[in-house]
Parts: structure tokens; sequence; C-alpha cells
């Protein structure tokens, strides 16, 4: 029996850390992650230089823990892989430090992962038989891409949003409503007693022959919507304001997912990213799509945020292509996907 392929991933992109080991691409042994959401939560938001500092905290213990539960031992591993962009440059910084360091230490290669690319992955971890090409719709805090894979390692960028990034617009708004912090879950679960055609917001859809997102003016309406209901008094119905403005979001979403399947000649849409794991997002793309004849997948919520087995399995295939990195390799904070460069 050959020997299993085993990768230590690393992710410390924003305000996760985490580290995780899997096997052959998609055997999850173990997928440890430490959140600093309690620690951001007083500031509405993260703080980069906070998130780095926490990130050196915990790093090392979170690898122990994940070499821990994974009944391994280092000399066991294959390779080691981290995301070294794009994200916050300090906590990108602390994951590459130390997956080099344990790279060069055991002497073993070093993978290089796109953190947009790691999200999409998460559906691999989830399905190991999806097969190519599909599209896939990436909504998170901070990227709203749409990308067409023909295979692994080849991809090409459909579109992508021009200012707010989708979860981005869904923290801010739920800033303003008070809810807290992540907003994105507390939108979603508010919504359920809403009414989402209560209140009439944009649906942004840009030029007929354009594949990208803008998010800022629904943003911006449904927080003049705050405003104006403040300043006169009146009792703002935030059941129907989250229910509104996330049907908004998800009208555009799942339009664009689909005139990209239909514009790749595909039949396979899946999503990856924070928001992947919203509710009406779910909701609306398997309806339509199941009226347009298309197959949706998505990973399970916890493979929808920040995770390092998601790391670990986009390694494994970089691996399988031979594609290793440099022990010079540097966090990129505004790396591109497809545009890798040790």
């Amino acid at each position: 029996m050959a020997e299993k392929i085993i990768i230590l991933g690393v992710e410390t992109s924003c305000d996760e850390t985490s580290a995780a080991v899997v096997a052959d691409g998609h055997e999850i042994l173990s997928n440890i992650i430490s959140s600093q959401i309690p620690v951001h939560r007083k500031f509405g938001g993260v703080v980069p230089e906070i998130a780095s500092r926490k990130h050196v905290e915990l790093i090392s213990s979170v690898i122990a823990e994940a070499m821990e539960k994974a009944g391994v031992a280092y000399s066991d591993l294959t390779a080691v892989a981290v995301t070294y962009g794009p994200g916050l440059v300090g906590a990108l910084l602390v994951g590459v430090s130390s997956a080099k360091a344990l790279a060069y230490t055991l002497n073993l290669p070093l993978i290089g992962v796109n953190h947009i690319e790691s999200h999409i992955y998460a559906n691999f971890l989830a399905n190991p038989k999806l097969e190519f090409p599909v599209v896939c719709l990436v909504v998170s805090g901070g990227h709203t891409d749409l990308v067409f894979l023909e295979s692994h390692g080849n991809y090409r960028l459909l579109g992508r949003t021009r200012d707010d990034a989708a979860g981005e617009a869904f923290d801010k708004v739920a800033r303003a409503m008070g809810l807290g912090y992540p907003g994105g879950p507390l939108v979603d679960k508010l919504s359920v007693e809403g009414n989402p055609e209560e209140i009439s917001f944009p649906r942004v859809l840009l030029e007929s022959d354009t594949l990208d997102f803008s998010f800022s003016g629904l943003k911006s309406s449904a927080l003049n919507y705050l405003n104006k209901a403040r300043m006169k008094g009146e009792e703002v119905p935030q059941a129907d304001l989250a229910a509104s403005f996330q049907q908004a979001v998800v009208d555009v979403l799942v339009h664009k997912a689909l005139a990209a399947a239909k514009k790749c000649n595909v039949k396979t849409v899946i999503l990856a990213g924070g928001v992947a794991s919203n509710s009406g997002l779910r909701r609306e793309l398997s309806k339509r799509a199941l009226e347009e004849g298309i197959t949706i997948g998505y990973p399970p919520p916890v493979l929808c945020t920040d995770n390092a087995a998601m790391v670990a399995c986009a390694g494994y295939y970089k691996f399988l292509r031979g594609d290793t990195a440099p022990l010079t390799l540097n966090a990129v904070a505004s790396l591109k996907l497809g545009q890798e460069k040790y």
C-alpha cells in the first residue's frame, strides 16, 4: 500500500489562527481553529495589529495541538502548506514564518497557498469526487469573486467586486443596526423573522457584459434608510431591514453566479468563503439552479470560514503538481489568484 501524503496546513491571514493535518487531500486528521472574534468584537471589526500579536501568542500551541490530535509525528509529514496572501500582512507573516521554520527544520517541501484558492478547495474536502469544469462563487468579508476552474491549478477570474465585498457590506450594515460583530451570521439569523419585500433596496448589476459586483450603493442605501428613520424618530423594523438587505445581496450573487455558469457552459456551481454558509444564499441559489439544470455544491459551515484544512487540501494538489515554494517565501497582502510568484 502506498504511503499517504500528509500535509500540515497553516492559516493566519486574518483573525483565525489555524493548523490542520490532512491526508491524501481529503482525510481531515485534525483542524484546529482558534478564533479571535471575542477579542475584536469590542472594536466592531478586526484590528490588524492586535490580530498579529494574537497569532504570535497562539501559533505554536495551535500547531502542536493539530499534530497531537492527528496522531502523527513530524517525521510523518510530507510537506508544509501555508497561506501567504492575500490578507493582513502582519498576520500572514506569523504563519509564513512558522511554516518556513518547520519546513527548514524538518527538511520538507514548503507550499505557498493563495487564500482564495484555499477557500475554493474546501469544496474538494467536502466532495473529493467533484469534477471539472466548475464555476466558483467566493464570498467573504474581504472577497467577492467569480472563478472558472478548468482543472487543478487552472483558474480564470471572471469577475470581482469593484468596491465592498458582500461580507464587508453585511458587517457594516449589521454594525449600524447595532447587531454586533461579525455581522453576516447575525443578519442571516434575524432575516428569518422579517419580510424580504418590505423595504426596496437596489440590485446593482452594472453593465450587461460584466460579471463584476458592486455593493457600496446597496450598503449606502441601507445606511441611509437607518439614518432617515432615526432622524425622524421612527422605529426601525430590524427583522424586515435584515431580510430585505440580505435578499438584495443574494439576488445579485445568484444572478451573477448563474450568468457565469451559462457563459462558461458549465453545469456545476460551487460556493466558498464565509458568506457561503448564509442560509438565504444557499436556499436561493439551490432553487434557481434547479430550475436551470445546474448542480450546486458548498462545504459545511466549519470549512466556509478561515481554516487550515482547506489550506492543506489546496497544498496537496499543488504538491502533486510539483508546485513548491522556496524558503524565501514572503507574505503578499494583495496576492491575486492565478498570479502567484515566489
